[in-house]
């Protein structure tokens, strides 16, 4: 038992606590990376003179470079071990982001970006991995708001760190500014990370065809998801060959992970129902991270004109709830049950975007105010217990594979999501304009009154009337037809979180924290 206990409550030393705190800034850095472009893509766009279908592949690439590594990393951090890993992975995510900022073309930056997204996908889940095992039982309250809190801050303040570099300086800094940063990140892991060996001779037996298989499947379906809502899905050429690719892919997947005995994806840990649960949920959180991180910022530029720097200010009032909502959600988590903090996260969640069924079109800063701030608190209430509760109890030997795993379910969220999101509000507003446009018509007098009146405005100011009047009418219509498809989607997403609120009870609770693991 002394033994076990020991087993379970590993040594904690300044020097672990000091490479814990370098690797947690290394994925800040990688995931802010996702979203930092988003509210500069049109400097961007001038600076390489790309074209408007070019320019997304900005984010794409390195989306779907990022979720093949994920899971990839688990496997590569049994062979290289956690310190060469993040090391390797700081060092190129470093040298990609030099080389992002000096891209002369559009080409040059989606290859630079795609080598960037694949490096930082490599530092995520080991920081996750190491929360877990390097850290005792009695000290998961404290660490999983770490992680938490930058999981879910780093791509809600990315569009308001990039909007403030592209205007203070240039769409340039948005990858130099990783430079020396990521500089003394790498150099702090090869000195400091101490958590693990590393085996080589892993290499010897590697699945290459397993990693082709799971290129082609998390990159073929996140690039469906991606480009498919706007090109009609299967309409599109691409779309389709891609969509058959990406489930080749999968099968072959599944058949080397379930046949070989090191695959590149250890799906064992799903056997652990608490894990599989936990997926689920960061599968969900993914869904309301990215898809409202999304909305807002959608919303803002679409229906209240605002560029990229008001948006990002805007936007900002999430991450500062967040921010203050860690410290409290680690205390939480040692005083309730866990399962209760995850039921009122969800509901937190839900009643934020239930909020949100009330928006008009003048809707601003103070009307997005507390949506936004409950939105940040239960984010943090919702990562802290999902955290424990999926790799809580995995045994150490399957952390590693577990925590890939695990990020990957939060990234494809937020890429189906996205994708469910987009062709929603697509359906929903060509729907509500054909209503509304019904409803406008030559037998509602109250739409003649509106013409008239406009037509006298306009008219008084030289112009042509009646035709000023009915453009004025066609936009307004418009308008009101995106801010009711919004609500659409806002009511969507309230059901969803607060129909699976009660899953959480389907959870195990974790072992007593401080006591040591059956063996």
């Amino acid at each position: 038992m002394n033994a076990a206990a020991a087993h379970a409550a590993p040594e904690m030393t300044p020097r672990r606590m000091i490479a814990f705190m370098v690797m947690v800034f290394g994925m800040f850095m990688a995931i802010l990376d996702i979203q930092i472009v988003s509210a500069s893509l049109t400097e961007i766009q001038a600076g390489l003179g790309a074209s408007s279908d070019e320019i997304s592949w900005v984010q794409t690439a390195y989306l779907i470079a990022e979720v093949i590594m994920i899971p990839l990393s688990g496997v590569l951090g049994r062979m290289m071990s956690t310190r060469y890993l993040f090391a390797a992975s700081a060092a190129g995510f470093t040298a990609a982001s030099f080389l992002c900022a000096t891209a002369g073309s559009i080409n040059e930056m989606i290859l630079w970006r795609a080598l960037q997204g694949f490096l930082g996908g490599g530092m995520i889940p080991a920081v996750f991995a190491a929360a877990f095992t390097i850290f005792p039982p009695s000290k998961r309250n404290i660490v999983s708001p770490i992680i938490g809190l930058i999981a879910t801050l780093a791509p809600t303040v990315g569009p308001t760190v990039g909007g403030y570099l592209s205007h203070a300086l240039s769409w340039h800094w948005l990858f130099l500014v990783n430079v020396p940063a990521g500089i003394l990140v790498t150099l702090g892991s090869l000195s400091l990370i101490d958590f693990d060996e590393p085996n080589w001779s892993l290499f010897d037996s590697f699945d290459w065809t397993g990693l082709l298989a799971l290129a082609c499947f998390l990159g073929g379906a996140e690039y469906v998801l991606e480009e498919g809502p706007g090109n009609d899905w299967f309409q599109d050429e691409a779309v389709a060959i891609l969509f058959v690719v990406a489930t080749i892919g999968a099968v072959v997947t599944f058949w080397r992970a379930f046949t070989r005995e090191n695959p590149v994806v250890d799906l064992s840990a799903f056997a652990d129902i608490n894990f599989s649960v936990g997926s689920v949920f960061s599968f969900v959180m993914g869904i309301g991270l990215y898809g409202m991180t999304y909305l807002y910022p959608l919303y803002l530029a679409t229906v209240r004109g605002y560029d990229s720097l008001m948006t990002g200010e805007t936007v900002f009032v999430s991450g500062i709830a967040m921010f203050i909502a860690a410290p409290l959600a680690g205390i939480l988590a040692s005083k309730i049950d866990l399962r209760l903090m995850l039921l009122m996260g969800f509901l937190g969640f839900g009643s934020s975007t239930y909020l949100l069924t009330y928006m008009t079109a003048d809707w601003d800063f103070w009307e997005l105010f507390w949506p936004q701030v409950l939105r940040g608190l239960s984010l943090m209430i919702c990562m802290v217990p999902i955290n424990n509760l999926a790799l809580g109890t995995l045994p150490p030997a399957k952390i590693k594979g577990a925590s890939g795993l695990y990020n990957l379910m939060r990234n494809l969220g937020g890429a189906v999501g996205l994708a469910l999101i987009n062709q929603l509000l697509t359906d929903r507003q060509a729907l509500h304009g054909v209503r509304l446009s019904e409803a406008v018509s030559w037998a509602n007098p109250e739409a003649i009154r509106q013409r008239d009146l406009l037509a006298q405005i306009y008219s008084s100011s030289g112009m042509d009337g009646t035709t000023a009047a009915l453009s004025q009418l066609a936009a307004r219509v418009s308008a009101q037809a995106h801010v009711m498809a919004f609500i659409d989607t806002f009511v969507v997403l309230t059901c969803l979180f607060a129909g699976l609120a009660a899953m959480a009870l389907a959870m195990k609770p974790p072992q007593a924290q401080g006591k040591p693991p059956a063996h």
